[in-house]
């Protein structure tokens, strides 16, 4: 391995990261040195021609609650799965970008640590010796905190986040800072998705779900305030768990009223019991109970009903994704499950209307939330922000409290609304995203924001209500990966994960 404690990622104008990714995509392409997405666990670093057409039926995530018993019996060993990770890093992260810094000796030194735990029957908990990615939004003691902007190169703060101590406390491998777009916002940083070199990952939490989509680690930390952990998921193939507002503790992350922390894993297995240890040392928010749940992840549940959700993202399904989506929900109605459409019921409808405004509403909380730091910003360096987040900072200095306060009743109204179908369905189902990843160059634009990561139309509204969100690896379109999400209400994070397990138990798509 050639990587040490380094930074991997340029740190000029974004601008510049995004045209040398363009070229390092096309000239892996051109010399063939992509490797297989479907290879073994134990053999991540196979040369395959390109980048292989993603298959749900097909593809092999890189996972780690399986591999745990080979550890307890002396077979292998969290070193050995560690160095594995860095075979699949070195070989695809020229081309993904996923990582803006890692610390190799340290990461070494922890899985060390953790095999001689193994050895003596004394692990920490069901997530010793994971490899684990840090969004870069999130302190790390030992690792800078670039936040995506140039404004906080060599930003060292020499503290972890609450989720960061939680995870050390829990024995797992912090390996090293995955990229975000600026400030967690909409203009992206060099990240490529997984799945094909010329589309984006998504983001915000564009390195952590890019970096579970190119098994190059089997569990990473992202952030969601519009869309940041579900649509990144959903165009990297990953299992991820945007939960109630305030179940894992957000640490320094408390500026907006509707951040989530959020989990990237290959799977269902690893993304809960990654939640759930975090949660068992550093809780929740302030004020807030946590996450509830078992330590392991809730048997499969068969849902009896479910409200199949349109919000702003239903008009705008291409032909493909809809009937994918549509396809999927047929096998839904074979396996037992009443589907519920906003015409069969009074409430639904209501629901749908209360929530149809979810971007704009989003948009305008979180620019009033941020003004304060923006303006900081621009008082201190005179500049810097890209024009996708001034033109946030536009947005806010033309608000007033009153402005800020309406669409507060706004988010109240749907919340509302939210809570009164509870009673009709077991949980939410929709898309996670419009369709698959766009290319990199695509000019998408939502609510007057330049959002070019893919639009957040399924999304925003999961932010606004606060209620947990899974989004599941199951359809197949334009042979990318895209998403499906499961919705509940506050507090119903465990047994959601349930009908998650139980749909992707049942529900065998090619």
């Amino acid at each position: 391995m050639s990587f040490g404690r380094r930074s991997l990622i340029d740190p000029g104008p974004l601008s510049k990261q995004r045209s040398d990714t363009l070229r390092l995509c096309l000239q892996s392409i051109r010399f063939g040195r992509i490797p297989s997405l479907f290879a073994s666990q134990h053999s991540n670093s196979e040369d395959y021609p390109l980048y292989a057409k993603y298959n749900p039926a097909k593809f092999q995530p890189l996972t780690f609650h399986d591999a745990v018993p080979a550890f307890k019996d002396g077979i292998d060993d969290p070193r050995k799965y560690l160095e594995r990770c860095l075979e699949t890093i070195e070989a695809r992260e020229p081309v993904v970008r996923a990582w803006v810094e890692m610390n190799i000796p340290a990461a070494r030194s922890a899985a060390d640590a953790s095999a001689k735990r193994y050895q003596a029957g004394r692990e920490l908990s069901t997530i010793d010796g994971m490899p684990v990615g840090i969004k870069d939004m999130l302190m790390t003691k030992d690792m800078p905190t670039r936040m995506g902007s140039p404004l906080f190169e060599g930003n060292h703060t020499k503290q972890d986040s609450a989720c960061v101590q939680a995870l050390r406390a829990a024995g797992a491998i912090v390996l090293g800072k995955t990229v975000t777009t600026e400030l967690g916002m909409s203009h992206p940083g060099p990240t490529t998705n997984p799945f094909d070199p010329l589309r984006t990952p998504g983001g915000s939490s564009s390195g952590s779900a890019a970096a579970i989509g190119a098994r190059m680690v089997p569990a990473a930390i992202g952030t969601q305030v519009v869309g940041s952990v579900i649509r990144p998921g959903s165009f990297c193939a990953n299992c991820a768990i945007k939960p109630t507002l305030g179940a894992l503790n957000r640490g320094e992350r408390l500026g907006f009223s509707q951040s989530h922390l959020g989990i990237h894993a290959g799977d269902l297995e690893d993304m809960w019991q990654v939640s759930i240890e975090i949660a068992k040392r550093s809780g929740g928010d302030p004020g807030a109970p946590g996450l509830y749940g078992g330590p392991a992840l809730h048997a499969a549940a068969r849902a009896a009903r479910l409200v199949v959700m349109e919000a702003e993202g239903a008009p705008l399904l291409d032909q493909a994704t809809k009937g994918a989506f549509e396809s999927f929900l047929s096998d839904l109605r074979r396996a037992g499950v009443h589907i519920i459409g906003r015409a069969d019921h009074p409430l639904v409808e209501a629901f749908e209307r209360a929530i149809s405004e979810s971007l704009a509403i989003s948009r305008d909380i979180c620019a009033y939330e941020m003004r304060w730091s923006l303006e900081n910003l621009v008082e201190q360096f005179g500049g810097g922000l890209s024009a996708s987040l001034g033109s946030r900072l536009d947005i806010a200095r033309k608000m007033t409290l009153d402005d800020y306060r309406l669409v507060l009743s706004k988010r109240d109204a749907a919340r509302a609304a939210h809570l009164a179908i509870s009673h009709i369905a077991d949980a939410i189902i929709s898309p996670s995203s419009v369709g698959p990843a766009p290319r990199l160059d695509n000019n998408g634009v939502d609510s007057g924001i330049v959002h070019t990561t893919g639009l957040p139309n399924y999304n925003a509204v999961t932010s606004l209500l606060g209620a947990p969100t899974i989004t599941m690896p199951l359809l197949a379109v334009e042979e990318l990966p895209v998403g499906v999400q499961v919705i509940g209400q506050q507090h119903t994070d465990d047994s959601l994960a349930g009908i998650a397990r139980w749909i992707m138990q049942t529900i065998h798509l090619a």
